[in-house]
């Protein structure tokens, strides 16, 4: 009988894991990987009958492959806590792990929600991610941040949207954007990469006509601005970060 496991990495989101539970709850196993939420975290994934780990912080690459690593499924379907299977996609998931093919994952589109209104443009959709692949298929790179899965097989694609819930208001968004321009300053430092004056002054503004322009963002409304303004925002931050990693190292080593 094949079987599907379902991984699901979290800290403090009692706001986010009933939904994201709730999608997945036809699913033969769910993992929670946590790290040391002080919420209600540890309560929700018991009460829906999750496997839960309890661990320490290296990275998104590490966690998602310490959940990957205690999946018994033959098929794994990874998800963020803010995510949902939407019922179109639950369907093709099914298709897909009983169907007979060759494939060693999937690709899924993402739909995303910012401030109550679902973004169709911006180069924010359809945005496919794998999510879904064979336990044996599949690893997790060690990145800090923005981590990938590498499958061993052809990569199919599903129909049927994965819901972001991530940004129900500016509070959230500024809060997660610091933390990953912060974590994307320090893995680009640790590759070797530096900023310099042209990455700051040119970055941003080819990021806001990418985002609202090119990508057709003015077609999201008000919301459309706000995410092609803000990305412009976030690489500058994350630049700015870069730059200022390296004179602080510079100043601990004794460079000019």
């Amino acid at each position: 009988m094949i079987r599907l496991s379902v991984i699901i990495i979290t800290h403090n989101e009692e706001e986010n894991l009933p939904r994201c539970l709730e999608s997945v709850r036809w699913a033969d196993e769910t993992i929670v990987v946590d790290s040391h939420s002080t919420d209600r975290t540890p309560q929700i994934a018991a009460d829906h009958g999750c496997k839960y780990f309890n661990l320490d912080w290296n990275g998104f690459g590490a966690a998602k492959q310490a959940a990957l690593d205690r999946a018994t499924g033959d098929w794994v379907l990874s998800i963020d806590a803010d995510e949902a299977v939407s019922n179109e996609l639950r369907t093709a998931i099914a298709a897909a792990v009983a169907g007979s093919h060759s494939y060693g994952g999937f690709e899924m589109p993402r739909c995303t929600n910012f401030l109550g209104r679902w973004i169709r443009h911006c180069g924010w959709y359809p945005d496919f991610l794998v999510r879904l692949f064979r336990r044996e298929a599949g690893r997790f790179d060690l990145a800090v941040v923005h981590e990938k899965i590498a499958v061993n097989g052809p990569v199919g694609r599903l129909s049927g949207d994965l819901l972001h819930y991530c940004y129900p208001d500016l509070e959230k968004y500024f809060t997660k954007s610091n933390r990953y321009t912060t974590l994307g300053a320090e893995e680009a430092f640790r590759q070797g990469k530096r900023a310099g004056m042209a990455d700051l002054l040119l970055r941003p503004p080819v990021s806001f006509f990418k985002h609202y322009i090119q990508k057709a963002g003015f077609l999201d409304g008000p919301q459309g601005l706000l995410v092609s303004s803000l990305s412009a925002a976030a690489v500058f931050n994350k630049y700015a970060k870069l730059w200022l990693l390296e004179k602080q190292s510079g100043a601990v080593t004794g460079r000019p």
